[in-house]
């Protein structure tokens, strides 16, 4: 189930908090945690989050596919769960970024919230618009690979020109 889909900007408080998107947070909480799951990305200056069961299959990914005691499966987990933090829903909805996470992000007054199917990222809405346009351009040449989904998609975008 895709569970994060979208783009929406949001306020930032002078306390860091911010409220999480409805859309979002209609699909999360189901396992008992009213919250996300947040950590600094380590490809780009965003910060990313889910719900807690798909950190839990990431933590079981890394583990199966790396090996327990492997170099790759220690530095995976050390980066990705090491510095994930919960970060619970308030009455408004809202989650508060700590610190650190909104200096990685360079989050300022507004938040750009992206939904990436089971994972979402948190953005400075310029920074974001700047990497938009880069992944646009490396879709448009990916997409190719996907094969009929592919043409669809050329249709789509001949129809919108």
């Amino acid at each position: 189930m895709l569970k994060f889909l979208s783009t929406t900007t949001n306020k930032v408080d002078k306390k860091g908090r911010v409220s999480v998107p409805a859309l979002f947070r209609s699909n999360i909480g189901i396992e008992g945690f009213q919250g996300v799951i947040a950590y600094k990305s380590f490809k780009h200056p965003c910060i990313e989050g889910s719900d807690l069961s798909f950190m839990e299959q990431l933590s079981e990914r890394i583990h199966s596919d790396f090996g327990f005691f492997s170099d790759e499966n220690e530095a995976l987990a050390t980066v990705l769960l090491g510095k994930s933090t919960q970060l619970s829903f308030d009455p408004e909805g809202r989650i508060h970024l700590p610190q650190e996470f909104i200096e990685h992000a360079d989050i300022e007054e507004q938040a750009t919230f992206v939904g990436l199917g089971n994972k979402f990222q948190i953005w400075n809405p310029k920074a974001y618009e700047a990497h938009y346009q880069v992944q646009l351009e490396i879709a448009k040449k990916e997409a190719k690979k996907l094969g009929p989904v592919a043409r669809s998609l050329s249709l789509k975008e001949k129809d919108r020109g």
